[in-house]
């Protein structure tokens, strides 16, 4: 049988909820068949994919944190942050 970790678990349940949302977007995009509602739902998910990145990194780091340096946190968290920048940054 397999031992799971919690951690593991914990970012995979919110993976899998995050790809659950995406594919109703779409369905509901689909379903109303409106560029301006599926502009709408497309403009909600924008907001979900950054929050499924912090959480589900944080729990990540969270779950190694006993087993790497802070320095080694710091860069990771770093490197989320130049992600998001690049994400929400006008090009």
């Amino acid at each position: 049988m397999w031992l799971i970790e919690k951690y593991v678990l914990s970012m995979a349940a919110l993976r899998l909820i995050s790809g659950m949302t995406e594919i109703s977007a779409a369905i509901l995009m689909l379903k109303y068949n409106q560029v301006e509602k599926a502009l709408l739902i497309n403009s909600s998910l924008a907001i979900v994919g950054p929050v499924v990145l912090i959480t589900t990194t944080a729990i990540g780091v969270i779950g190694i944190s006993d087993k790497i340096s802070f320095a080694k946190m710091l860069w990771i968290l770093a490197g989320v942050g130049c992600i998001l920048y690049g994400i929400k940054s006008n090009g």
